[in-house]
């Protein structure tokens, strides 16, 4: 496994599942995780699931996406709560998952991810 992973959070466990699966095609050695909707299935997102998909993560630093604001508070608790480093950006969550994905699987300089990752976050 790389040292870095990926967690994907949406407010449609669809949504999460479909990102994952992409992205999955270009990271086969990239620990990648997700969670989608509420803990009844619908639309939303639930601290324990989000919680979880950082937990079931195998990397130790893990760059999460997420789709909107209470995804992205969700991640930001986990992150005060969590050991892990959590490294967490406003990039486009298909588009910053997929093109981090890619450069984890290459083994890139995390400065040169993050500063990829700069040039696509949502202003």
């Amino acid at each position: 496994m790389k040292p870095f992973g990926i967690v994907v959070i949406s407010h449609s466990k669809d949504v999460a599942k479909g990102v994952h699966d992409i992205i999955s095609q270009v990271a086969a050695d990239v620990s990648i995780t997700y969670a989608g909707g509420t803990d009844d299935g619908g639309i939303g997102t639930s601290f324990d699931k989000v919680n979880q998909a950082f937990l079931d993560n195998a990397a130790d630093k893990v760059y999460a996406f997420y789709d909107l604001g209470s995804a992205k508070m969700n991640i930001e608790t986990v992150k005060e709560l969590s050991d892990k480093e959590i490294i967490l950006y406003d990039a486009p969550i298909l588009e910053g998952a997929y093109a981090t994905a890619a450069q984890v699987q290459i083994d890139e300089k995390q400065e040169v991810i993050e500063a990829n990752l700069k040039s696509i976050v949502i202003k």
